[in-house]
């Protein structure tokens, strides 16, 4: 399957809230550090920085059976017999260029959404045409009906286009591939060649599908292919289609509130999200800021660890991107 990145999420349910990156803690005002002694403190909390990361977002269409052809097979026909959906239709190719939906409603109130994938080419799995954009809506689909123009107006041969497109499907995904599939032998009110259907019969029997031998326009045999579909997805759970490859769980870790301290050629590295978050509340140049930074490093501990590491008068202490020469 070709992927441009990793999938960290897959909105496919109602009310599905995901978070994909986390933000930074905000900062606190300067009344934050207020005191009966510095009721006006010179110095506030910055907020800290959040991740980034670009991303793409991709709508894919959720719908029950997804209809696959060759353009002008006759699926937007079909699909504005079937359900109240009024696609473009007309007699050339890519009539369709946006998938359309369609909601069959049964007698005993139920239904499924149908979805007509605009046609797809061969070498749609490489970008050809609008092929990635087609394709990526028929992964969600349960089942497939795959329409094969049988009327032999087209000149195009039904079987071959057959194999291109589940060639194109497996090229995209393996997992689509194995898609159950229903073939659909559409546009048999105008055959001209009785061999067509023939093959088409053959095919089916060789690989093992269903065939429905339909007439969109005048809706031959379009009730019994309905109400067969309505059974099969009945035998179809509804499975997880996408795997999320990047999956995050945040939460409130140890690591919030760790700091250490390193000593590298002389010098004494003080790191840690505490140390962060202290320094980008301290104004270095106002005195009563820095001394709310001794006085917080004191607090920390982070004095006493220096002085158990052995810190003399004149070494140098590195406090992030900060250089302090200790004085005792």
């Amino acid at each position: 399957m070709l992927k441009l990145g990793k999938v960290i999420a897959d909105l496919s349910k109602p009310n599905q809230v995901e978070l994909v990156l986390k933000g930074g803690r905000g900062g606190r005002g300067n009344q934050h550090f207020a005191t009966s002694t510095r009721q006006v403190p010179r110095f506030a909390e910055d907020g800290e920085k959040g991740e980034e990361k670009e991303v793409i977002l991709e709508l894919k269409l959720l719908a029950d059976v997804g209809l696959l052809g060759f353009p002008n097979v006759g699926k937007s026909t079909f699909l504005s017999v079937v359900t109240d959906a009024r696609p473009k239709i007309a007699n050339y190719h890519f009539t369709t260029l946006e998938p359309n939906l369609g909601v069959v409603k049964m007698k005993d109130g139920d239904g499924f959404v149908i979805a007509d994938i605009p046609g797809i080419i061969e070498g749609a799995s490489e970008g050809v045409g609008l092929g990635i954009r087609f394709l990526r809506h028929v992964e969600r689909t349960r089942l497939l009906l795959h329409f094969l123009d049988v009327s032999g107006l087209e000149g195009r041969n039904p079987v071959e286009d057959f194999y291109t497109i589940n060639k194109e499907l497996a090229k995209y995904s393996e997992k689509l591939a194995k898609r159950k599939q229903i073939i659909v032998a559409n546009k048999m009110d105008v055959v001209q060649d009785e061999k067509l259907v023939k093959q088409v019969e053959e095919l089916a029997k060789k690989e093992n599908l269903e065939l429905y031998k339909i007439s969109a326009a005048t809706k031959q045999g379009v009730q019994e292919l309905i109400d067969h579909v309505y059974e099969v997805l009945k035998t179809l759970p509804k499975e997880e289609l996408v795997e999320i490859e990047d999956k995050k769980v945040y939460t409130l870790d140890d690591e919030e509130d760790k700091w250490e301290i390193k000593k590298e050629n002389g010098i004494f590295i003080v790191t840690g999200k505490p140390i962060e978050r202290l320094l980008r509340r301290v104004n270095m140049e106002d005195n009563e800021s820095f001394y709310y930074l001794q006085k917080s490093l004191r607090n920390m501990g982070v004095d006493s660890k220096l002085r158990e590491m052995g810190v003399c008068e004149g070494d140098t202490v590195m406090l992030e991107d900060w250089e302090f020469e200790w004085e005792n």
